[in-house]
């Protein structure tokens, strides 16, 4: 009978204890708007950091406060973002589809200050020997996958020349690359765009030919012979201003270095994302 009497026992004060905690968890229940787990289904999961949020949670929490525009995540594309706009009740209107780009052609072509590097894989940690890294050229990717670690997205690579390389049909435009890159060689561009200039060497024509095989050395044949006036050369290096660049391809053709690429024949088709 004691051993009944125990059972009994701890049985109602089971059952009394779950149903406080069952009267509690009513009465000190957190309610949850059902859109924000809408627009988190709508965000892809990553906690990238992109959109400048704690996470993918607290982009979706600010979106449904809307302290945060429905395409505050950059790594969503179209039709997510347009289920989140019809979830928020707003309108939208197409922007054209960005991607990072690596401004470096260099790697194994670029001259280095010593020919072999012992140390931690990170271009952080390269800039710090010898003072600015293990390059001649102040501005060239060091090659070490700082960018390639911090991508969610398996987007950029380190290539067979010793760069970083993006897969633009991977990336998501969240720059994250950008971010930690200590020579900031990253910049972004439209994923529709065909001409590319993969050098952000600032030093004049004969330093930088000394530099790098497959430097810009300023000579403005590209400028010269753009029909749109498209491409020009600031401070040393050419650059392209996509809004009027027609991908003719003229600077690729009169280009002495071979430095100017044109991934035409790549046949991306642009998908575009959405925004408010």
């Amino acid at each position: 009978m004691n051993i009944f009497y125990a059972v009994l026992t701890l049985g109602v004060l089971g059952g009394g204890f779950g149903l406080i905690l069952a009267l509690a968890s009513k009465v000190f229940e957190v309610k949850t708007d059902p859109k924000l787990a809408l627009i988190l289904d709508c965000l892809p999961g990553a906690n990238c950091g992109g959109c400048g949020y704690p996470g993918c949670a607290g982009c979706a929490a600010a979106i449904l406060a809307r302290e945060a525009p429905v395409n505050a995540c950059p790594s969503c594309s179209g039709p997510q973002t347009s289920r989140i706009a019809a979830v928020m009740g707003v309108e939208v209107k197409a922007q054209e589809r960005r991607v990072a780009f690596v401004r470096c052609a260099g790697g194994d072509r670029a001259s280095r200050k010593f020919e072999r590097y012992v140390g931690i894989e990170d271009c952080i940690a390269a800039m710090k020997v010898s003072g600015n890294g293990t390059l001649n050229c102040a501005y060239g990717c060091l090659g070490r996958g700082t960018c390639v670690q911090v991508c969610r997205f398996d987007a950029i690579r380190i290539n067979d020349k010793g760069v970083a390389e993006v897969d633009q049909d991977r990336c998501t435009h969240c720059m994250q690359c950008a971010k930690v890159c200590p020579r900031h060689v990253i910049i972004d561009v439209p994923y529709a765009s065909d001409i590319m200039v993969p050098c952000g060497n600032r030093d004049r024509g004969p330093a930088a030919k000394d530099l790098c095989t497959v430097s810009c050395i300023a000579c403005r044949l590209c400028e010269k012979n753009c029909p749109a006036g498209a491409i020009t050369v600031t401070d040393n290096v050419a650059s392209i201003d996509y809004s009027r660049c027609t991908s003719c391809g003229v600077c690729v053709e009169k280009c002495p270095r071979k430095l100017i690429t044109d991934i035409h024949a790549t046949g991306k088709v642009e998908p575009v994302s959405l925004v408010v």
